[in-house]
C-alpha cells in the first residue's frame, strides 16, 4: 500500500485541486452554498487564509495560506469534505476500500497540492485558478465566471477585470511546450 508523504512546512503557501470521484458531475456548483459553508466552518475550526479559489461544476482548485506555526492541511481537507459530504446528505458509489474505511464516494481519495516556491510560482498558479473555467470552456472569460475568488480581487483593487488573453498559451500558468 503506497504511503504519501506530504511535505510539512509551517506557513506554507500550497496550490491544491481536489475532485469530485464523478468526473463530469455538477455537484460542486450545483451546492456551491454548502461548499462554501463547509469552508467557513472549517476555517473557524483550523484557521487558513484563502488566496485563490475556483469552482467548475467537478473539481475545484485555491491557493492557501496557512498558520506560521501550522502544516496540518490534510485535516483541513478530510474537515471541508466531511462537512459538505454531511451537508449534502449524498454516499456516491463507494469502492470496497472506501466502504471499509467508512468514506463515502463523493470525493476522490487524493488531491494534488504543490507548495508555492516563489513570487513567479504564485502568480502562476493564482492565474490558472481564475482561467480554469476558460480552460474548461465554461466561459470565455475569467470575469464571466461566477464561483471565482477573482471576482473579489477585482473588488479589492488586486486584480484587472481583463487580466489575460484567453487564446495566449501558456496563460494560466500551464508550460508552454
Amino acid at each position: 500500500m503506497p504511503r504519501y508523504i506530504r511535505p510539512g512546512a509551517p506557513g506554507a503557501t500550497i496550490f491544491f485541486t481536489v475532485a469530485l470521484a464523478a468526473r463530469g458531475s455538477d455537484l460542486l456548483v450545483r451546492e456551491v452554498g454548502r461548499l462554501r459553508q463547509a469552508v467557513r466552518q472549517t476555517r473557524l475550526e483550523q484557521p487558513f487564509r484563502i488566496d485563490a479559489w475556483v469552482v467548475p461544476p467537478d473539481h475545484l482548485h485555491c491557493i492557501w495560506k496557512l498558520p506560521p506555526s501550522d502544516c496540518d492541511y490534510p485535516t483541513r481537507w478530510k474537515t471541508i469534505k466531511a462537512h459538505f459530504t454531511r451537508s449534502v446528505g449524498l454516499t456516491g458509489r463507494r469502492s470496497p476500500s472506501k466502504a471499509a474505511k467508512g468514506e463515502t464516494g463523493i470525493w476522490q481519495r487524493r488531491y494534488w497540492d504543490h507548495h508555492i516556491r516563489n513570487g513567479s510560482d504564485y502568480r502562476n498558479h493564482v492565474r490558472y485558478c481564475w482561467g480554469n473555467p476558460v480552460k474548461h470552456g465554461l466561459v470565455d472569460r475569467p470575469v464571466d465566471w461566477p464561483f471565482s475568488s477573482l471576482h473579489r480581487d477585482i473588488q479589492a483593487g488586486r486584480a484587472d477585470p481583463c487580466f489575460v488573453d484567453a487564446s495566449a498559451p501558456g496563460t494560466f500558468g500551464e508550460p508552454v511546450w
